[in-house]
This record gives C-alpha cells, sequence and structure tokens, in this order.
C-alpha cells in the first residue's frame, strides 16, 4: 500500500513464459498487495509459470486481442479492490521497478493518470527501439498533442498507472479490442479533464520483448489519428461519438 491505497500491477500477456519471472521479479512487492496476469489464450507456458509464481492468474480460452485483455484485468483488479492500478507489460521492456514512483504519483492526488516515458530522458533509441518506431512515435504524438490540446513526451507506452475513479468512470467497454484501445483510453482520461502525469523510463527492445509488425503498426497509427480527430470533433460539438459522450462521465 501507498498511503493507504491498494496498489495492483496487471500484466496482460500473451505467450510471455520466457519474460515473465524477470518482470515479476522486479515488481517491488514491498509496495504491491496483489499482481493479477490474464493470459490472452498464449501457447507457451504462460499460465503455468504465473500461477507456479503466486500470481492471480486468468486465461481467455480464446484470444480476444490486447485491448479485450486489459479490460478483463482491469475489472478484476476493481473487483478485487484496487486503488490504483499498475498496468504493465510483462516482456520485460519496461522497468518494473518504477511501479513505486509511477503509484506514488497516483496517490498524492496530483494525477489520475501516470505515464512512463520512453522519449523523456532520450532513452528510446538507446534502448534499441527501432528508427522507423521512433519516427512513426514522434509523428503520432505530435499530431495528438495538437488535437488533444495535451503536451505530452508519448502516448505509447504500454506502462501506465491509473487511479480507481478513472477506471471506474471511463466508458473502457466502448473500446477496441485491439492495440489502439491504449489510446483510447488515454483520450477518454483527457476529453474527462483528469490530470495526466508522465516519469521517464528507460526502454529495453530484444527478441523475446513484444512488438506487433508493420501492417499492424500501420493500422494502430491510423487508429491512433481517427481517435484523436473523434476526440476533436467531439470537443467542438460537431461529432458524437460513443468514446467521448456529452456530459460529465
Amino acid at each position: 500500500m501507498i498511503s493507504g491505497q491498494r496498489i495492483t500491477v496487471i500484466l496482460p500477456a500473451y505467450n510471455a513464459a520466457k519474460t515473465l519471472e524477470r518482470t515479476y521479479a522486479e515488481i517491488p512487492h514491498d509496495v504491491v498487495d496483489e499482481v493479477i496476469l490474464t493470459d490472452d489464450a498464449s501457447h507457451d507456458e504462460t499460465v503455468a509459470l504465473s500461477q507456479s509464481l503466486g500470481i492471480h492468474t486468468l486465461r481467455h480460452d480464446a484470444n480476444k486481442g490486447y485491448g479485450a485483455n486489459q479490460k478483463t484485468c482491469y475489472a478484476e483488479a476493481l473487483a478485487r479492490g484496487a486503488d490504483i492500478v499498475v498496468m504493465l507489460h510483462p516482456d520485460y521492456q519496461y522497468s518494473p521497478k518504477l511501479v513505486t514512483a509511477m503509484a506514488s504519483m497516483v496517490a498524492s492526488r496530483h494525477y489520475d493518470v501516470v505515464l512512463a516515458s520512453r522519449i523523456l530522458g532520450h532513452g528510446a533509441l538507446a534502448g534499441g527501439m527501432p528508427l522507423y518506431k521512433y519516427l512513426a512515435n514522434r509523428f503520432l504524438t505530435v499530431a495528438e498533442n495538437l488535437l488533444l490540446g495535451l503536451n505530452l513526451s508519448e502516448y505509447h507506452t504500454g506502462y501506465r498507472a491509473w487511479s480507481r475513479r478513472v477506471l471506474e468512470k471511463l466508458p473502457l467497454a466502448l473500446c477496441s479490442d485491439d492495440f489502439v484501445f491504449d489510446n483510447q483510453m488515454i483520450a477518454q482520461a483527457a476529453f474527462a479533464d483528469f490530470p495526466i502525469g508522465e516519469i521517464s523510463c528507460p526502454t529495453r527492445y530484444f527478441d523475446e520483448a513484444s512488438s506487433i509488425n508493420f501492417s499492424r503498426s500501420v493500422t494502430y497509427g491510423l487508429g491512433v489519428l481517427q481517435t484523436a480527430l473523434d476526440y476533436r470533433l467531439a470537443r467542438w460539438g460537431l461529432r458524437e461519438s460513443p468514446l467521448f459522450p456529452k456530459q460529465p462521465i
């Protein structure tokens, strides 16, 4: 716990057996009350390994997608009493040691959302991020900042902390079940005027770290731009969108 608030780390997993144990070992268990893993019908030993580590483990019988995996994780975390939920990829790409710092920023009540940025501190390229991914990240972030009216260093990190009130109020069920879920969730939080903070995070790119291929990256990028455009039109009252309802959430 931090300041009397229950901390839960969620791990949306797919074929994460090679990296799960390393990720779990670096989670600060002195402050984290529970770890929840949802397995999206992996073909490896992710579920067995998760259970052997004592992680509260859920499993989808069929692959539902990255966004659907997170929806299951968040619902379970709330049902089990989480006050702050930190979403961390179990592929060891991000440092689990920052969970305490991220959760503390939310516990301070200065922020309801905290993003671990690979761009702050110039760690992305040094950590091995492919150049084309870095350039796409920069382009999409500039476009999103313009359309959402924010000044974030990146929107595409797989490491985020959320307060309970955000997770209870955002219409997450209406978000995509695919990778653009992440982006839609940030846009929803911004639309509802939840304060968003960032922290610098080193990153690692290696063979076992998860990554989407080029064609899916293009689909994701187009979805990001569509989400940002829908946000702006909803802000201006020019287009209704179920993701961005008129009334306060």
